[in-house]
């Protein structure tokens, strides 16, 4: 985490030296006050019995549930995202964004939930608690709207129903709507998605109920498609437009992901050199301190840089399941684990949309793209996960 932290810092730091002059020629040096309050987050964390944190996280989960709501009341956009809802502000000043730390609150409501089962959810109707801690907040921040947070929600809970011992079969039952939703677009797809549907549901044989069920929720995805397209944002609809052929409006829609992937593809295999990277420099590399950041490390620092930077978050993300692997007790796994799929879902978003693999939504890079909250998220899960690695060395040195 440290080097990550480091080289986040640096990364940032040459993203403001830019011909014209910006305010993100300092941003930097909030980002290190941030990180110094990121610090003593570590060490609350540390310090803090994953059993108090246990018996705290329904407070924190409906605290984050009620600043979820307070936000589509007074909450104000930012940046590119100016028309939504996503930061809590008073009188014009900005705290923070409730949505990144409801992400760490479902994480920990999940894991206390799924420990608290002698099983693994075997059924659809077991899945039902779970899929209303996660569907909560994703309502909410889809009300703001903020597609981002809502796909990284949706995919932790997948992940913590895996690592509970969630059958995979039962995994794509659930998913099934979802993946009818995105097929609808294309009729043909959806139909064939629906026989194929069918076949499964014909081979793993649930409930009937549960099969009717599921059936019945892709059906309707396809009568819902369009109007849930149209209940999307202006600019949310031009990122996806965009993530499917951004040359239709290179100027426009396509602009971001174009002149980030000219970024990334210039800096070649060791890149331009620190702070030389002429599409930020000159202003074409959008977003450089937040969504595109990592387009930065790719022109200036080459696929040396990039290759460095994805090796030490996989080694993140090792040490991550290594830790739950190893914990204690169920809740400690399940949270520690749950950490790990947030940093990996944003590690696959963030460094997909930048070179058009994946559409945008505008998420963060842990550790290196600006924004107090999500850094202070990320504090304090890491503090949770060393919290968590103590114990069961601690426990380890005791059975000896």
């Amino acid at each position: 985490m440290a080097a990550l932290a480091l080289y986040g810092l640096a990364t940032l730091y040459s993203a403001g030296q830019t011909e014209v002059p910006t305010f993100v020629a300092h941003i930097w040096q909030r980002q290190l006050v941030w990180l110094g309050l990121g610090l003593i987050a570590i060490w609350l964390m540390f310090r803090t019995s994953p059993r108090m944190l246990e018996w705290a996280t329904p407070i924190l989960y409906v605290l984050s549930i009620v600043l979820l709501l307070l936000t589509l009341v007074i909450g104000t956009g930012a940046g590119t995202a100016a028309s939504s809802k996503s930061w809590l502000a008073i009188a014009g000043l900005r705290f923070g964004q409730p949505a990144e730390f409801a992400k760490l609150a479902v994480i920990l409501m999940l894991a206390r939930w799924l420990a608290a089962q002698r099983e693994p959810p075997a059924t659809l109707r077991q899945l039902i608690p779970p899929c209303l801690i996660a569907g909560v907040p994703t309502f909410l921040v889809i009300q703001q709207p903020d597609l981002g947070s809502a796909i990284v929600f949706i995919a932790v809970l997948f992940f913590m129903l895996f690592w509970a011992g969630t059958k995979p079969s039962l995994l794509v039952l659930l998913a099934s709507p979802v993946i009818g939703l995105v097929l609808a677009f294309s009729t043909a797809t959806w139909g064939l998605w629906i026989a194929i549907l069918a076949g499964l549901l014909l081979w793993w044989r649930p409930y009937l109920w549960e099969g009717l069920a599921v059936m019945t929720a892709n059906v309707l995805m396809g009568v819902v498609a369009l109007p849930f397209w149209n209940r999307l944002a202006p600019y949310q609809q031009n990122r996806l437009l965009a993530f499917l052929n951004p040359d239709v409006d290179p100027r426009a829609t396509g602009w971001h992901v174009i002149q980030s992937k000219v970024a990334v593809g210039s800096g070649g295999l060791i890149g331009k050199g620190f702070t030389e990277g002429t599409q930020k420099r000159l202003a074409f590399l959008p977003a450089q301190h937040t969504d595109f950041i990592f387009s930065v490390v790719g022109e200036e620092l080459g696929f040396v840089g990039v290759l460095v930077a994805l090796g030490l978050f996989g080694l993140l993300l090792f040490v991550l399941l290594r830790i739950a692997r190893k914990a204690t007790d169920p809740y400690s796994s399940l949270a520690v684990f749950g950490l790990a799929g947030l940093f990996f879902t944003h590690i696959l978003e963030n460094v997909g949309m930048t070179i058009n693999l994946m559409p945008i939504t505008g998420i963060p890079l842990p550790f290196f793209s600006y924004g107090g909250s999500f850094l202070l998220v990320c504090c304090l899960g890491i503090g949770i996960a060393l919290r968590v690695a103590w114990e069961s060395r601690q426990s380890g040195y005791a059975e000896l």
